[in-house]
Formats: structure tokens, sequence, C-alpha cells
């Protein structure tokens, strides 16, 4: 299984290709859905990692793949300006995910 990388900056792009993660830069909606769905015919790619942003501008067709499809596993990834999470997300997400306060 492969990772590829959607990113909205050369930056994490040119990082992650000296990792040997390919990828491809987007910027707009109709960019991000059609690397989307180039990617998911290729049944190699087995996680796909996007930067934060694309979730946040484009929550509908991010949650729309991962609802409907097992593979590829989509992953939000920190971009180079660092992560847009409070530094507790962790804490608040099982807090959430379990009812328990910790």
């Amino acid at each position: 299984m492969k990772m590829y990388l959607i990113s909205d900056n050369v930056d994490t792009y040119t990082g992650m290709r000296l990792a040997g993660v390919d990828g491809v830069v987007v910027h707009e909606r109709g960019e991000l859905y059609e690397a989307l769905q180039n990617v998911i015919k290729d049944k190699e790619v087995g996680i796909v990692l996007l930067t934060e942003k694309f979730g946040r501008e484009f929550p509908e067709i991010i949650d729309d793949i991962k609802l409907k499809r097992k593979m590829p596993l989509l992953v939000e990834i920190p971009d180079r300006h660092g992560t847009g999470r409070k530094k507790d997300f962790i804490t608040s997400y099982v807090n959430e995910a379990i009812g328990l306060k910790l």
C-alpha cells in the first residue's frame, strides 16, 4: 500500500516528496475533488494525507468520502503553519467519545 499527499502548499509537498510520498498541490474546491476522485481509483493507495486546511474549508467533500468508502483512509495532517487544533484536542476528543472527563 502506498501513501499519497494532497496539499495546499508546496512546502508540505516538497517535504513529503523527500520522504518518498507522491502527491499533488491543489488550491480550489474543484481541484481537490478531482484529485480525490483520481486517487480513489488507484487501488495501490491505502492512505491519503490531506493538509488540515482542506478539512476546515471543504468538510463536506472529505466527510462524504470518509462515510461512503473504507479505502483509502483519509488522514488530515498539519502543514508548515502548524495545527489549527487546540493544545488539548486529544483529551477533548476522548472526553466526547467515551463521555468521561480526564
